[in-house]
């Protein structure tokens, strides 16, 4: 009987990136963090600047500002919208496609196993016993052949 012997996993390398790659990844990463900080100080400058201005100004930005979260969540809204029947659409794909696939599977793997079974049981061990008897029946002839000690 052979040893079983499980699987080893397959080792994964990362390859180091070429100089010119490495410094591509760098720059982009500065140039990403430099676009952050410069909106958090223009962000921070607004601020300043609409705590120093007048009632009417502050008042306007404001309106304005509403203005623009309302836009928002209605965008915001036709988006959930398309995501929720994105995902209706994904159900009925699972129940009445993927379901009836795999329901189909599993019962030709069971057929499968069924007849595995049946070969096993009705082929496989009785050529075995048959071949179980001959090699008895030849160790006694073997035994038993004269001169051949």
């Amino acid at each position: 009987m052979e040893d079983a012997q499980t699987p080893t996993p397959p080792v994964v390398t990362s390859t180091p990136l070429p100089a010119g790659e490495k410094a591509k990844v760098q720059s982009k990463a500065w140039i990403i963090i430099l676009a952050i900080v410069l909106l958090m100080a223009l962000v921070a400058g607004g601020v300043f600047l609409l705590a120093r201005a007048p009632d009417g100004t502050t008042a306007k930005v404001r309106d304005i500002f509403i203005i623009f979260m309302a836009l928002e969540s209605l965008v915001l809204g036709v988006g959930l919208i398309v995501l929720i029947l994105q995902l209706a659409t994904l159900i009925n794909l699972l129940q009445n496609e993927i379901k009836p696939i795999l329901d189909t599977t599993s019962e030709t793997i069971n057929h499968l196993r069924g007849t595995t079974q049946f070969l096993s049981n009705n082929l496989v061990e009785p050529v075995l016993k048959m071949n179980e008897y001959l090699a008895g029946l030849k160790k006694i002839f073997e035994i038993f052949r004269p001169g051949k000690h």
